[in-house]
């Protein structure tokens, strides 16, 4: 159908992309409680997912490795995706409003991502003699929290040619993450070469971490986001051209996914979606159990490290979580 819309979202290979799909459903019906917007789960552990998420979602159920492992799953959309327009949302991302005017901003590019250009410098390798080999004069920048699609002829070539790119990875001269191809980088080339373009990046629609290092505001269920990227702060990124972010959607990358306010916000998404609890009730346990023993420890942390480095030295870096062996 033309009109259809959905979200489709990928959690493989390790129940804890189930869990953090099981947090992005919660945000989204949270958000749209009556929609027409279908909400799809790729996973190979579909044992894992609640009752209160299960029978709402439809779920795609694969084997183990079936669109492969790691990054290279989110090349496989085109295989995945249904009529009309697909929101693919990274698993590790929270809604914090409806996403029908993301929808309207995304209508009509048949493949696109929120972002901008890059022709020169480091993003996962050197990009200017990248763009040289393939003889295009930049190529998309963006974070891969989210990918559009409208299924056609179009979807279908742009994913075929990252696929095949993913073959010469290495030899193209990408970086690897976490040991595996990144899908961003591939993607932001077989876009190039394919004359799709990204919707220019206000704040509105996602944001992380990466950019945005002065602090946050979060308050899910009343739909306020805010990412601080202030001048006046020693970990500004002058690089980055926006100050503050409202976005729709926030992507908690890596050791975000562990902390303040990720860990809150998910809280209080099981209290009133599986526990059925008010939302001041969700807000008091949440407090109790989650943000005050965190921001307790983290005193706790601040304070007492020069100490306890000086004592033992600093700790070793623990492997991520996150990683596939």
């Amino acid at each position: 159908m033309p009109g259809q819309r959905q979200i489709i979202t990928i959690a493989t290979g390790k129940k804890l992309y189930v869990d953090f799909s099981v947090n992005l459903a919660r945000s989204f019906f949270w958000w749209h409680p009556d929609t027409d917007i279908k909400f799809q789960l790729v996973t190979d552990q579909p044992d894992f997912i609640p009752a209160d998420v299960k029978s709402k979602i439809d779920l795609i159920a694969i084997t183990k490795g079936e669109i492969g492992e790691g990054f290279s799953t989110k090349l496989h959309l085109d295989k995945l995706i249904s009529e009309g327009q697909t929101l693919f949302i990274d698993s590790d991302c929270l809604v914090y409003r409806n996403l029908d005017n993301v929808f309207e901003q995304f209508k009509g590019h048949a493949v696109s991502v929120v972002g901008d250009y890059i022709a020169k410098g480091e993003w996962f390798g050197e990009i200017e003699p990248i763009c040289k080999k393939f003889n295009i004069a930049h190529m998309p920048k963006f974070n891969g929290g989210v990918y559009y699609l409208e299924k056609g002829e179009m979807v279908n070539k742009v994913y075929d040619t990252a696929r095949q790119l993913e073959k010469q990875y290495d030899e193209i001269g990408f970086k690897r993450l976490r040991n595996r191809p990144n899908d961003e980088v591939l993607m932001a080339l077989a876009m190039e070469l394919n004359n799709q373009v990204p919707v220019a990046d206000d704040g509105s629609i996602l944001a992380e971490f990466v950019n945005f290092k002065s602090g946050v505001k979060s308050d899910l269920l009343n739909g306020i986001a805010e990412l601080y990227n202030s001048p006046d702060h020693q970990e500004y990124q002058e690089h980055w051209p926006l100050k503050i972010a409202k976005p729709a959607m926030v992507h908690f990358l890596g050791h975000h996914s562990q902390i303040m306010p990720y860990v809150k916000e998910v809280k209080q998404l099981e209290y009133v979606s599986a526990k059925k609890r008010s939302v001041n009730a969700a807000k008091q346990l949440a407090f109790l159990q989650v943000t005050l023993p965190a921001e307790t420890a983290s005193w706790f942390k601040n304070t007492l490290r020069p100490f306890y480095h000086s004592l033992f030295g600093a700790r070793k870096i623990k492997k991520s979580e996150r990683i596939i062996d």
